[in-house]
């Protein structure tokens, strides 16, 4: 039996009950697990000696494990982020498949790249989500974050803006890379406020659980087109998937595992 893990802050069943619905469909001998890790350098050890054959990254872990891993595939090092891990005989590579799927879903939306954008979070994920719009062609970009290092660092990289609260800013496309509305503690935070909101065209959130935050419940209220965070956990753990066990399932069985790890 092979053993893939996902390592996460607050770890959910989705990611869990996504693969192994794949690995039963399939019928490979694979089994998916998911922790919130006490120490993080010990729990890459982990993965290294167990052995573990792949491992997921969660916030806010995304940029901490670079200095655990031995390689950085081009998708990883190009943006300094990590979201899924490796196991070769011990020797662990980072790749980052979240940026294939905010690209993805950017494109399978007909979002304009002519769109304005307000795009909340410094982060991991947050530097998927830059890379994406920049190279979709977005150049009227706004980075919001109170970490005004991390925020400014992030907006410079891409010659983007940066503030440090949304005030009153609106743009057409509102895009939160926070934990703002995730499950715990800020379940019932909206990340963009309403006047926001009633301003944009597309409202994207990229927390996963509960895929219907108070700012996608909002935007739906609101008549909006939106984009969830399930979308993009679907389309980025496939793509884990095709790295851990080599085999690439077909979109109908891509979506009964999405449908599945969500009902």
């Amino acid at each position: 039996m092979v053993l893939c893990v996902s390592l996460a802050a607050r770890p959910s069943n989705i990611g869990t009950r996504f693969h192994n619905y794949l690995y039963e469909q399939l019928g490979l001998n694979y089994i998916y697990k998911a922790f919130a890790p006490a120490d993080l350098a010990q729990a890459i050890a982990g993965v290294r000696g167990l052995p573990i054959r792949g491992a997921a990254v969660s916030m806010p872990y995304k940029e901490e494990v670079i200095a655990l891993v031995d390689r950085m595939d081009a998708s990883a090092a190009a943006i300094d982020s990590v979201n899924t891990i490796v196991n070769d005989d011990g020797v662990l590579t980072a790749y980052n498949t979240d940026y294939l799927a905010i690209a993805r879903l950017l494109a399978d939306h007909s979002v304009s790249p002519a769109s304005s954008v307000l795009l909340r979070g410094s982060g991991g994920m947050a530097k998927a989500v830059a890379a994406a719009l920049r190279d979709a062609g977005f150049s009227d970009v706004c980075v919001i974050a109170r970490n005004e290092g991390t925020g400014r660092a992030l907006a410079d990289l891409y010659d983007f803006d940066w503030q440090a609260e949304p005030g009153t800013a609106t743009a057409d496309l509102l895009i939160n890379v926070t934990p703002l509305g995730m499950a715990g503690a800020d379940e019932d935070v909206q990340s963009f406020e309403d006047q926001a909101v009633s301003a944009a065209r597309t409202v994207f959130d990229v927390v996963a659980l509960p895929a219907e935050t108070p700012l996608i419940r909002a935007a739906r209220a609101a008549g909006k087109k939106v984009i969830t965070g399930a979308e993009v956990i679907a389309i980025q753990a496939e793509e884990q998937f095709v790295l851990y066990t080599g085999v690439r399932p077909t979109p109908e069985q891509v979506r009964a595992a999405s449908e599945f790890s969500r009902s």
